[in-house]
């Protein structure tokens, strides 16, 4: 598969398991959202479509996103990513979603060593978590893949 070919699915996969959330109603009542690594802001703008009544808090180690695709300045936080988001363990987020993978498999084992705990200890019981990287944790269930994801390339857990 070219890598184009694998951008395209993992996005869409992305995008399949994000409007399943949304329109299966499968987050709980209360809770913010978390968008571990903003990017360029795609999946933030697509966040903020979803679930406009959430307060969306957004991680990254700069800000790159469009100027039009801005979280508000206090919901940005700004730093390196494993340690800023350990700030938000016990804050009962509803869902949290991390594509901060990068397709090199050393660099993403160092990002497996603390990102499952980070996500987990950050969602409220039955949160939901979203992530292009595998999420292996004690306290995650991982969900049925949707047909239209293919096994692998996105993921997503409730919060046991």
């Amino acid at each position: 598969m070219s890598r184009l070919d694998s951008f395209i699915a993992r996005m869409s996969a992305q995008r399949d398991i994000l409007n399943h959330i949304h329109q299966n109603g499968l987050l709980i009542e209360e809770g913010a959202v978390l968008e571990i690594g903003l990017g360029n802001g795609r999946t933030y703008s697509h966040l903020r479509q979803l679930f406009p009544e959430r307060r969306i808090v957004v991680f990254d180690r700069q800000m790159g996103a469009h100027r039009t695709l801005l979280p508000e300045p206090e919901d940005f936080i700004m730093g390196e990513i494993s340690e800023t988001a350990r700030q938000f363990a016990g804050s009962n987020a509803a869902l949290v979603h991390a594509d901060i993978g990068t397709g090199y498999p050393d660099k993403d084992a160092m990002v497996m060593e603390w990102l499952p705990d980070v996500v987990a200890s950050a969602l409220a019981k039955n949160g939901i978590a979203v992530s292009g990287l595998r999420l292996d944790h004690p306290s995650l269930i991982q969900l049925t893949d949707l047909p239209s994801t293919k096994l692998g390339s996105y993921q997503f857990y409730r919060r046991s």
